[in-house]
C-alpha cells in the first residue's frame, strides 16, 4: 500500500479542504476551502511546501489515525491536545511520524478549527481545480471512520520546526467595511452594533454564525423587502427577527436579507476561530484601513518562514530521534584530528 493515513476515529464534520474554488461564484459555488485560511499557511510554513497542499480540517476535536508509512505533518490552527504513540505533542509545530506510529488528537483547548497537514498534502480527487470537501454544494463528504486518506510524495524531510501561537481563538474585535446595504440602517443603529457584545452561538457551521445578543434585535429602517443580490463571505445579514448571521466560507452566493457590514479579509480567521460562546465586537473602519490592514497580513504571511524556531522537545520522549538533525556538522566519529 502507497503511504496513508488511516482514520479510526474521527470528529463529526471533519473534512478534507484545500484553498477552495474561486471561479465559480457566477454559477452559484462559493469558495468554500479551509475556514482558516491562516491555519493553512502555517501548516504549509512548517513543512515547507505550497499553501495549495490539501489538510485534514477538524472542526472541534479530531480523532485516532494510524500512518501506513512514515511521513511528516504539521498541527495548526485551534490548539488541540495531541500524542503520538502516547507522547504529548505541542501543537503549531511538525513532526516524523513513523509508519504504524498513532496519533490521537482530542478536543480544542481554543477557538474551533484545528488542522492536521501531512508532507506533499493528501492525494485525494480534485473536483472542479479544488481538493475541498464543500458539503452546501454535496461536493465530496465528511470524513468517516474507517476512510483512509492517501498522501502524494514529499521530497522534503525537515521537522521539529515550531511557530508562535496566535491569539486569534478567543474572540475579540473584528473590523468592518460598509455594505450595499449599511445605509438602509440609520445611524443610531449602526452604532449601537457596534457598541454590543455578541456571543458565537453553538449552531454555527462552515456556512456562517449565529451572533447572539442582549437587547433588542437590529433592523433595517427601509424595511427587508430587497431585492436578492450578491453576497461574500464576511457579510453580516440581518434576518427578519433582527438577529446578525455572519456568513462564511460555504455561504450561498446570494441573499435577500440587509447587510449592515462586512468583517474584512484580515479578521476572517479570528471570526471562523471564535468557540460557542466566544464573544465579539465589530468596529467600522474605511476602505483605506481595510487595504492596509489587507497589505500588512500579506506581509505577516510573507514573514511566517522567519518565524518557525527549533522545537525543543526531551530526547528521551522521542521515538523518532535518529530522524532528526541533532548536531549541525557532525561526523561519524572516524575522521582524523587535526593537528595543531
Amino acid at each position: 500500500m502507497s503511504r496513508a493515513l488511516k482514520l479510526h476515529r474521527i470528529a463529526p464534520g471533519a473534512t478534507v479542504q484545500d484553498r477552495g474554488r474561486n471561479a465559480f461564484r457566477a454559477f452559484g459555488l462559493s469558495r468554500g476551502g479551509a475556514a482558516d485560511g491562516l491555519a493553512l499557511a502555517e501548516g504549509a510554513t512548517l513543512l515547507g511546501q505550497s499553501p495549495d497542499c490539501a489538510a485534514l480540517e477538524m472542526p472541534g476535536s479530531g480523532g485516532v489515525f494510524e500512518a501506513t508509512g512514515g511521513m511528516r505533518i504539521a498541527l495548526t490552527g485551534a490548539p488541540m491536545r495531541a500524542t503520538l504513540d502516547g507522547v504529548p505533542l505541542v501543537w503549531n509545530a511538525s513532526y516524523a511520524v513513523p509508519a504504524g506510529a498513532r496519533l490521537e488528537i482530542g478536543g480544542a483547548t481554543a477557538g474551533s478549527y484545528g488542522y492536521l497537514h501531512v508532507g506533499g498534502g493528501f492525494d485525494t480527487p480534485v473536483l472542479l481545480g479544488s481538493r475541498s470537501a464543500h458539503l452546501a454544494a454535496g461536493i465530496g463528504a465528511a470524513l468517516c471512520a474507517g476512510d483512509v486518506l492517501p498522501v502524494a510524495s514529499d521530497a522534503r524531510s525537515e521537522v521539529g520546526r515550531v511557530l508562535p501561537q496566535d491569539t486569534r481563538f478567543e474572540g475579540g474585535v473584528l473590523r468592518l467595511v460598509h455594505s450595499f446595504q449599511s445605509d438602509l440602517f440609520d445611524i443610531a443603529t449602526q452604532a449601537r452594533f457596534c457598541e454590543t457584545t455578541f456571543t458565537r452561538d453553538a449552531r454555527a457551521n462552515r456556512m456562517g454564525m449565529r451572533l447572539n445578543s442582549k437587547g433588542a434585535g437590529f433592523s433595517a429602517s427601509a424595511g427587508l423587502n430587497i431585492v436578492s443580490e450578491s453576497v461574500l463571505t464576511g457579510d453580516i445579514q440581518i434576518a427578519g427577527d433582527g438577529t446578525p448571521y455572519l456568513l462564511l466560507c460555504e455561504s450561498q452566493t446570494t441573499g435577500g436579507y440587509p447587510r449592515i457590514g462586512t468583517v474584512i479579509p484580515a479578521d476572517l480567521a479570528r471570526a471562523v476561530q471564535t468557540p460557542a460562546g466566544g464573544t465579539l465586537r465589530f468596529r467600522f473602519v474605511s476602505r483605506e484601513e481595510a487595504l492596509q490592514a489587507q497589505a500588512r497580513m500579506h506581509d505577516d504571511l510573507r514573514r511566517l518562514p522567519r518565524l518557525c524556531t527549533p522545537l525543543v522537545r526531551d530526547p528521551s520522549q522521542i521515538r523518532d530521534l535518529l530522524s532528526y538533525q541533532l548536531i549541525s556538522g557532525a561526523t561519524a566519529g572516524d575522521a582524523p584530528i587535526p593537528e595543531d
